[in-house]
């Protein structure tokens, strides 16, 4: 304000008393963001993430692989809390690795997972452990669902048996380090621990509906709800480590506005029906060394999830590709449309 301006509105009025003060400047209404993938394990990531700017009104979704130990998380949530109203996140993968040389007396499976959940609730991130809670910021009111459930190798062709699954991938050199590093105790195996994420969530899913009837929900799971989501033409037969079909309907059997995930490395946004699906990852270095070349950050990486984008129009593409920007209405993503690939 100008000082000439500001000493006459200090000034007294002729009774004496001080005139009313200006009113405020209304406060920006808060936005639900979101990201994955960071990958703590590499220098570059760690340096990006000190670059996180705040954002005190608004709340970030952190959707899995954070990184392998426990003090990626407690960096990750150092610096997300600090400059964020609100945190939730979900695990990837990675984060339940027991690594060769884990510090943490080598927990595993389960015990690994509620191990990461305490780091979380430390500093107060919500996590799929926790009460869903009502997004009231610009966008909502949504419930904000994270949730868990891992893969049962369901992701793959019909012809190919689900005990040749393993196989059928190596065929093409492809095995993922989960066979090695993430263990399913005290479960028979993974697709046991799976069914029963699985049905966990769907019961918590279920309730959030029904105690929230005609509100929308923001489903958070690092693994994608649909096969059809996963595209990942350099590593195609990876798709068996990606999900499980048995959550292919829930964003429309559990009243979803947007689905959020991570894991494929592959930015995109898809509609399908009148939900809004959204894959989040930052990457490895090189996956985004292009958006560091361009004089971006991890800023721009951001996905707005709430308010987010308007749905496409008849006759636009339900699928874009995104390899850098948020593509808010403020910041328009580059976009490769009409099939093309990233």
């Amino acid at each position: 304000m100008d000082p000439l301006i500001a000493t006459a509105v200090d000034a007294p009025a002729p009774d004496g008393t001080l005139p009313p003060p200006p009113p405020a400047e209304p406060p920006e209404p808060a936005r639900l963001w979101a990201i994955s993938d960071l990958h703590l394990s590499y220098k570059g990531n760690r340096e990006e993430l000190e670059k996180l700017e705040p954002r005190p009104s608004d709340g970030l979704i952190i959707c899995g692989d954070v990184g392998e130990t426990a003090e990626h998380l407690r960096q990750c949530f150092t610096t997300a809390t600090a400059c964020f109203r609100q945190v939730w996140w979900v695990p990837g993968n990675h984060e339940l690795f027991t690594m060769p040389s884990s510090k943490e007396g080598g927990t595993r499976g389960a015990a690994k997972y509620m191990e990461c959940v305490n780091i979380a609730r430390a500093f107060g991130v919500l996590t799929p452990e926790d009460e869903f809670v009502i997004w009231d910021g610009d966008g909502g009111p949504c419930v904000i669902a994270p949730i868990f459930t891992l893969y049962d190798y369901s992701f793959r062709p019909a012809h190919v048996p689900l005990e040749e699954a393993l196989e059928w991938a190596n065929e093409e050199n492809i095995l993922a380090t989960d066979e090695h590093l993430l263990h399913n105790d005290p479960y028979a195996s993974r697709i046991e621990w799976c069914n029963t994420l699985v049905e966990r969530a769907e019961t918590k899913l279920a309730a959030a509906v029904m105690e929230n009837l005609g509100t929308k929900l923001v489903i958070i799971n690092h693994w994608p709800l649909r096969e059809d989501l996963v595209n990942i033409p350099l590593v195609p037969r990876f798709i068996i480590w990606c999900g499980t079909k048995q959550t292919e309907d829930w964003h429309n059997k559990y009243n979803a506005k947007v689905v959020v995930s991570g894991h494929l490395h592959v930015r995109r946004t898809d509609w399908k029906d009148d939900t809004r699906f959204e894959e989040v990852s930052l990457g490895y270095p090189k996956q985004w060394k292009d958006c560091q070349e361009r004089g971006m950050d991890i800023n721009d990486l951001l996905r707005e999830i709430l308010p987010g984008p308007d749905a496409p129009r008849s006759g636009e593409p339900t699928t874009w590709w995104r390899r850098y920007g948020k593509g808010t209405s403020e910041t328009p993503a580059i976009f490769l449309k009409n099939g093309a690939k990233p």
